[in-house]
């Protein structure tokens, strides 16, 4: 081809071509600008299609590295083998990129010397254009050259990072075979651990007696008997006999209610016949913390306090009776000694005797058991008393004392003066108190050793009765029966 510059009037001058193959990314030619020592200042945009695999690589690195702690084996040789594929296609696009960088050299020298041949055929300003893309193809090749330092770099260490990743991929893989041997190993120990268990079961049922067989099968057969019975009848019958059985039940419990309320009344009609031949009867509730008296329930009844009186304890067959020693006054408050039993009392005047009985045994108290049981969790327990008789004699103060009752012996004091402190012995005796008065169910005697006793008032009759069972609850542990004179012959 030729061109006729307007420059150079009529002179034509012959222009060489760029060669065909030359192929450019863009229709227009690039944009840079060159500083000093043709360097260019404004770099080539990136391409906007993606990260580079390189760094999908290394992020995808960075989170094995976080994670390997919480993955499986199994899973940390998978990531390695995506690890390792991924490497190699980065190996790869460094390859295409080596040859594209050869083209470019290729490419960028055939400009130039086009160039050169145009600078030395050109003159005036279309010479300085031409110098102007002489450097620009010198800057061109130099960025070039820069690409292609950094591009073996980058070659070096993606070679480096795919045998990182080998290495790491066939110790994953060892570790896998390891651990899966292991496992298999575990695997068949557990089977053979289940089979001897299983023999062993096995051997249990056949060395079964054949006699529960046999009570096995029978019991089966008269289920199945049973069965065959109830599915002969009809269900409208079996209703039926439901509904008398029903009716059936309700007349027994109206008839058993009819019977005890005529039980009762005969009792009753009893009782106010043999107290309109008495002379005396027991009055009060026949239960622990109450007190009995006798009472003259007619007006030929001698005067009580001209008669002699004592008590009796039967036993719980009724068969005998224990004389209460002490127990010789119209009044007389049940202890727990008494619970579960009859009391008595023989009234004689004029060589007549009366014997009066209580209704039942002695009930106990509601609320008495609960109560011993919390005392019981505890080591020891102090119960607040008033001395009523000191060694027989009554006592003029009635100011409060500390009941100290242990696990090993009772104390009586008050504040720092002790009145009596002994441990548990034979010498010993505790009971309810048996002289009288409207104080008995909430009094105690107390003989801590011969020649000393004392007669305690309580508050209630509840810390009276408690007092007694918690003593004779320790006492009983030091194999003492701690009880009154003679009370022992009922044990």
């Amino acid at each position: 081809m030729t061109r006729i510059s307007p420059e150079f009037g009529d002179e034509v001058q012959a222009v060489w071509t760029v060669s065909a193959d030359v192929s450019f990314q863009t229709n227009q030619f690039p944009k840079y600008k060159l500083g000093p020592n043709n360097e260019i200042l404004d770099e080539i945009k990136e391409d906007s299609r993606g990260p580079p695999l390189k760094e999908v690589v290394v992020e995808e690195i960075n989170q094995l590295t976080e994670q390997h702690k919480r993955l499986s084996v199994r899973d940390l040789a998978s990531k390695f083998d995506k690890s390792l594929a991924a490497a190699a296609k980065l190996s790869e696009e460094a390859k295409l990129k080596e040859v594209a960088s050869l083209d470019g050299h290729v490419l960028l020298k055939k400009l130039r010397d086009a160039l050169e041949y145009l600078k030395g055929r050109l003159a005036g300003r279309n010479k300085e254009d031409v110098e102007k893309a002489i450097s620009l193809v010198e800057a061109l090749a130099v960025k070039l050259t820069q690409k292609e330092g950094e591009l073996i770099q980058e070659k070096f260490e993606v070679k480096k990072l795919v045998n990182f990743l080998k290495q790491a991929s066939e110790d994953a893989k060892k570790l896998v075979n390891q651990e899966k041997s292991f496992a298999c190993a575990e695997i068949e120990s557990a089977r053979a651990v289940v089979q001897r268990i299983g023999d062993a079961l096995d051997e249990q049922e056949r060395n079964q007696s054949s006699g529960k067989q046999q009570e096995l099968e029978e019991l089966i057969e008269e289920v199945q008997e049973a069965r065959r019975i109830k599915l002969m009848h009809q269900p409208r019958k079996v209703a039926d006999m439901e509904h008398e059985l029903r009716d059936l039940r309700l007349q027994i419990r109206e008839k058993c209610t009819i019977s005890v309320k005529l039980q009762n009344e005969l009792e009753m009609s009893m009782k106010s016949e043999e107290n309109s031949s008495r002379l005396y009867e027991i009055h009060g509730p026949e239960k622990l913390g109450s007190i009995l008296r006798i009472q003259s329930c007619s007006d030929e009844a001698i005067d009580l306090s001209k008669c002699s009186i004592q008590w009796y304890r039967l036993s719980s067959q009724c068969s005998r009776r224990e004389p209460i020693i002490g127990a010789n006054k119209c009044v007389y408050a049940p202890e727990p000694i008494d619970v579960g039993r009859v009391l008595q009392a023989d009234i004689a005047s004029n060589g007549l005797k009366d014997i009066l009985t209580t209704d039942g045994p002695i009930e106990q108290a509601l609320d008495l058991g609960s109560y011993v049981e919390t005392l019981l969790r505890k080591p020891n327990y102090d119960f607040i008393v008033v001395i009523s008789q000191m060694n027989g004699r009554n006592y003029s103060s009635h100011s409060s004392h500390v009941f100290h009752i242990g696990k090993t012996r009772i104390k009586l004091s008050r504040g720092w003066i002790t009145k009596g402190r002994e441990s548990y012995s034979k010498s010993m005796q505790l009971y309810g108190f048996r002289g009288g008065g409207n104080s008995a169910a909430k009094s105690l005697f107390w003989q801590a050793r011969k020649g000393q006793s004392f007669v305690l008032l309580f508050d209630s009759e509840k810390e009276r009765n408690s007092a007694l069972i918690l003593a004779r609850k320790y006492a009983f542990d030091c194999n003492v029966f701690l009880a009154g004179p003679d009370d022992d012959a009922l044990m």
